[in-house]
């Protein structure tokens, strides 16, 4: 079942919650949540028609994470993206639609974003001690960096859409999709609610959020976005979405101290280390879960300066917060602030 997979949120820092009126249960919201991917799921609906109850939605939600699990878990054996992992052939290997949507926008992103996204970068999060064996003892020397690092790009990687493939240039090659298939789910669970007749809608999958409409209130859907600090969760800023998605990723709380020294857990795939730069966190809206939460990551790995010119570039709503010595300062592209609530965020 999809709760057993760590896998998928290893390099996302989980920091979007529903706040207050926009996410409270009302009278008018039917709501449910679980375990799933090795993180949870909320779902809250709102104004939902008369045939569509919790059992409903409940199921319709299950039905597209075994769909995922089944597809793209790097914890199944039997997994379609555990199958190509494991497999020595350079041939194209025949996949889901799904499967193959999403790492033909992975590679879409990757190029973009000149390599700072890549699904193929696993081995390397691993070397550091972010995988699922842990800490290491000692860190990787030069000589491990280079022996891991030449199994590692998206360049020798593949997707066809139409038959469904997958071809690795390199047998050694390991796609690990936890970047990038979260959001995807999201992005489906929306698209069978649609179908379902519901028009009001919020779905949050361990911090990769879409909503649609509004809330049981009436009101626009708010998202807070946590403050990016080691300490209790407070919120920063809010967000409204009405037809959008939103996620984050940031450094403040998986890392670890060695000699003196942090270490992050988002390793830039380009220099095979962990990102070193002022960014705490990242804030990225748009109308796609995928396509955000794929560019979380990438611009995370930017840092502020490069990944605030690429966004500008691309016009996308984007919010970087970076420390500033004891405190944080926060700047953004002209398309985020539309998505900026002017309600101040309380602190506990």
């Amino acid at each position: 079942m999809v709760g057993a997979n760590r896998a998928f949120m290893g390099l996302l820092a989980l920091a979007l919650a529903p706040v207050i009126g926009g996410c409270a249960r009302t009278p008018q919201e039917l709501a449910i949540s679980g375990p799933t991917m090795g993180t949870t799921y909320s779902v809250k609906v709102a104004s939902a028609p008369a045939d569509v109850d919790a059992h409903a939605l409940r199921s319709a939600v299950d039905q597209v994470l075994d769909r995922i699990d089944l597809s793209m878990s790097g914890y199944r054996p039997d997994s379609e993206i555990s199958r190509f992992n494991a497999s020595s052939s350079t041939d194209w290997f025949e996949v889901s639609a799904d499967l193959a949507i999403v790492v033909d926008h992975a590679l879409e992103v990757s190029r973009a974003s000149g390599g700072a996204f890549d699904v193929t970068v696993g081995p390397l999060v691993a070397a550091w001690g972010f995988g699922a064996q842990g800490e290491p003892i000692d860190l990787p020397d030069e000589a491990k960096l280079a022996e891991v690092r030449a199994r590692v790009g998206y360049q020798k990687l593949e997707a066809r859409l139409q038959p469904p493939a997958l071809r690795k240039s390199d047998a050694s090659v390991q796609v690990d999709l936890n970047g990038i298939a979260p959001g995807y789910a999201v992005d489906l669970i929306a698209g069978r609610f649609q179908s379902m007749h519901l028009g009001h809608f919020m779905i949050d999958l361990g911090g990769e959020v879409r909503a649609q409409g509004r809330n049981g209130r009436g009101e626009v859907w708010r998202i807070a976005v946590e403050r990016p600090i080691d300490a209790e969760p407070e919120p920063y800023a809010i967000v409204t979405l009405d037809n959008a998605a939103v996620t984050t990723s940031g450094e403040y709380r998986h890392y670890f101290d060695r000699d003196g020294r942090r270490y992050s857990h988002t390793i830039d795939p380009r220099t095979g280390r962990p990102v070193e730069h002022s960014l705490a966190s990242v804030v990225v809206a748009g109308s796609s879960t995928m396509d955000v939460d794929a560019w979380a990551t990438a611009f995370n790995v930017l840092g502020v300066e490069a990944g605030r010119e690429l966004a500008l570039e691309r016009a996308m709503p984007v919010m970087f917060i970076e420390v500033q010595g004891a405190d944080l300062r926060s700047l953004t592209t002209p398309q985020f602030d539309s998505f900026v609530s002017s309600d101040k965020p309380s602190r506990k």
